[in-house]
């Protein structure tokens, strides 16, 4: 029981492992929708009165961006309200010209404010359309780019490009007029890369309504996003020099996008290594126990072995005996730890990403690792036995 409870167990932790390792590497295998290389992040807090409208934060946006891009080695500067891959605020929307049939809006979707450097920053391509420019402003009229997902999803069959939006909130704050589709951009990974892209859409920082920015200053700080030719850490301390010229705001979070990137996977390494952990653990005592146990029960029958050998047994067919017996309860400890795997593994799938619960790899892999040591395990003992001496054996107390 021991040994069929030991396989079983290891068996379970080794199929977890095994299922986090595909998930991570399939992770690292996913296009994010940008190009995260020699991109500077950081964030700046902007509160207090001065910058309860948004024309006093897209000024200062302008300013931070135009001398930023001054400095030598910066290709293009923006501000957003949020980074990739870290989550966007979630607002419904309701199509012009399209009758309603449930509520007051057509769907959901992310929404963000960006500056219109913004896409040149994550060179994410504009598949249709226009990108934002700097006549999109307060004054001009309201516009918002959408991204693929968006754009499939409500509109398969048409280019939706010059249609109207109005986009709505559960507060009359973000009540405001219909918006014109200018561009669409192509999907780029917004919750995380285990997150497959949804429907987005992007308004010009200038165009946000004074309570809606006011609300998310509150909570969230403004990120600043930079490009850079030269490594981005070596301009953090000129530009972040700027901001302190600028309105003498403190900088927070200056990192580089590529350690976003990296982050945004930090649970899913975290699970990997402590369940990888888990499983050494327990192919480790697997392999010392079914040792162990064989080995001492190769012992105690070391009189039956030496009366066998002595009335001629053949040596080759006493190892495959005694090796047979200990595969029966491996064979035993694999089935049963499958099982147990195969409805334990359910409980994980959210954590699984491009891999089925029940991922055949894995569970073959598994099966055959875990043999493979319970024969090595059971074979060693099997051959010191027919080893012995008969006339050792047979004086065996």
């Amino acid at each position: 029981m021991l040994v069929v409870v030991e396989i079983a167990l290891a068996i379970v932790l080794l199929v977890g492992a095994g299922l986090l390792i595909r998930t991570f590497a399939a992770l690292h295998n996913v296009a994010p929708g940008f190009e995260a290389h020699n991109i500077l992040t950081m964030e700046t807090s902007l509160t207090g009165s001065r910058y309860d409208r948004t024309s006093a934060i897209a000024d200062l946006a302008r300013q931070a961006q135009e001398r930023i891009e001054a400095i030598p080695g910066v290709q293009a500067a923006a501000a957003a309200c949020c980074l990739p891959l870290e989550g966007a605020f979630g607002l419904g929307f309701a199509i012009e010209g399209r009758p309603l049939t449930d509520g007051p809006v057509h769907g959901g979707a992310k929404w963000e404010y960006v500056e219109y450097r913004y896409f040149d920053v994550f060179r994410i391509p504009i598949l249709r359309g226009r990108a934002f420019n700097e006549r999109d402003n307060a004054s001009s009229p309201g516009v918002v780019m959408i991204n693929d997902s968006f754009a499939r999803k409500y509109w398969p069959d048409q280019n939706p490009v010059g249609q109207r939006i109005t986009i709505r909130g559960g507060s009359a704050i973000f009540s405001e007029p219909p918006r014109e589709i200018v561009g669409i951009v192509a999907d780029a990974r917004d919750s995380g890369l285990n997150f497959n892209p949804q429907p987005e859409m992007f308004v010009p920082l200038s165009q946000v309504r004074d309570g809606v920015m006011a609300l998310n200053n509150r909570f969230v700080p403004i990120a600043w996003v930079i490009r850079t030719s030269v490594p981005p850490f070596s301009l953090a301390a000129r530009i972040e020099q700027v901001f302190r010229d600028l309105a003498e705001m403190p900088v927070s979070r200056v990192r580089t996008m590529e350690q976003v990137v990296v982050q945004s996977t930090s649970r899913n390494r975290f699970n990997t290594l402590l369940l990888g952990i888990f499983a050494f653990v327990a192919i480790l005592l697997a392999s010392i126990g079914l040792y162990g146990l064989i080995a001492y029960s190769v012992a105690q029958r070391t009189l039956e072995f030496g009366i066998r050998l002595a009335l001629g047994a053949n040596s080759g067919r006493l190892r495959n005996m005694i090796v047979g017996q200990a595969m029966k309860l491996a064979a035993a400890g694999v089935a049963v730890g499958l099982g147990a795997a195969y409805g334990l593994t359910r409980l994980m799938a959210s954590l699984l990403y491009d891999v089925k619960p029940t991922d055949a790899l894995v569970f073959g892999f598994v099966a055959i690792l875990l043999s493979a040591i319970a024969f090595i395990a059971s074979y060693l003992p099997a051959r010191r036995a027919i080893r012995i001496d008969p006339a050792i054996a047979l004086r065996y107390e």
